[in-house]
């Protein structure tokens, strides 16, 4: 593998724990990564910075990709959600979350494997809220031809490199009809006009909810914008075992931020207790990412045994406390640091 700088933004409350043990996996990997450190929200706060430091936007603009930890956003007051800002100051507009069964990690469902596709810089998180007289509040929901085509042109994109057979469109539009008909609308035409090959299906998004949960395996990669793919995000999550053991991407057009999805947790923040395979989970799509992007091989073997150990680990019985285990977080560390020297390397 080459050598290539990364912008790490550790996090607040587990952030900083779990992204060191991911670092500490990675190196063992052979993964020769030069680590740039920024801090965004509350760490940030705590060293007398703003929320969104400029130098933390301009290390990402320059170096192009990043890992973040979860970082704290409070609810119904104080500052807004720094991936919020993060997505929309960087033009980060396809959300992109692989949800799939893991071995070892016991749920209802077996055999999962979905990727949810969300638009990431409209709709109602366009943040435009107002007071229209006192006692009543109004938010505005936000669509653009421009950016629905261009979500829909990713994800037809995406299914095809990856081989992904089929896209559904979750929607609103008996509602909704000019903004989620929008979306639609967008998404047809790409489908008839640049894609054909790939199935493509519309569920009102009520329905689909109820689908999915009755047999994930009717679908493949769901795209969505943005509200109700933050829903169905940890919907599909909790198919698999939760926040904990998926992965996140937020990617541009020429920048990408890989991020855990859970929350900062500082209720378990320092106990050592924290299991951080959904960073390590997001360091695997960044590496494949850079295999793609940076034309580096190596990269993406790396993460192939990555991934490999992980399962391995969990497939053995080695979990932390949120999967029904004991492990620490860094005896969990350990034990996929075990496992990719005992087995790195083999297909």
């Amino acid at each position: 593998m080459k050598r290539h700088k990364i912008v790490l933004i550790p996090g607040d409350g587990i952030g900083p724990e779990v992204a060191d043990e991911v670092k500490r996996i990675l190196d063992s990997a052979g993964a020769k990564i030069e680590w740039v450190e920024r801090y965004a929200g509350q760490a940030a706060l705590d060293m007398g910075s703003d929320v969104m430091p400029p130098e933390t936007l301009e290390a990402i603009e320059h170096i192009g990709v990043a890992l973040k930890g979860p970082c704290t956003t409070p609810v119904g007051k104080g500052f807004s959600s720094v991936n919020v800002q993060l997505r929309k100051k960087l033009n980060l507009y396809a959300a992109v979350r692989p949800v799939r069964s893991l071995p070892g990690v016991s749920t209802r469902f077996e055999n999962v494997d979905l990727v949810i596709v969300r638009e990431n810089t409209e709709g109602l998180y366009s943040g435009i809220e107002n007071e229209v007289t006192p006692g009543v509040v109004m938010s505005m929901k936000v669509s653009t031809e421009k950016a629905c085509t261009r979500i829909a042109r990713w994800a037809f994109r995406y299914a095809t490199h990856r081989q992904r057979r089929k896209i559904t469109v979750l929607h609103k539009a008996n509602i909704m009809k000019l903004t989620d008909g929008l979306f639609i609308g967008c998404a047809q035409n790409i489908h008839k006009n640049e894609y054909p090959n790939i199935d493509y299906q519309e569920l009102i998004i009520d329905a689909g909810c109820m689908k999915i949960v009755q047999d994930p395996s009717l679908f493949d990669v769901l795209l969505l914008e943005n509200l109700y793919g933050d829903v169905i995000s940890d919907l599909c999550a909790g198919l698999v075992g939760g926040l904990g053991v998926v992965p996140g991407a937020n990617i541009g057009e020429r920048k990408a931020v890989f991020e855990a999805v859970h929350g900062s947790a500082p209720d378990i923040a320092g106990k050592g207790v924290a299991n951080p395979l959904a960073l390590l989970m997001s360091s695997v799509m960044m590496l494949n990412h850079i295999a793609d992007t940076r034309e580096d091989p190596g990269a993406r073997e790396i993460a192939h045994n990555i991934r490999k150990a992980y399962d391995k680990t969990l497939e053995d019985g080695h979990k932390t406390r949120d999967l029904g285990g004991n492990l620490g977080t860094t005896e969990f560390a350990d034990a996929i640091i075990e496992r990719l020297n005992k087995h790195a390397g083999i297909s």
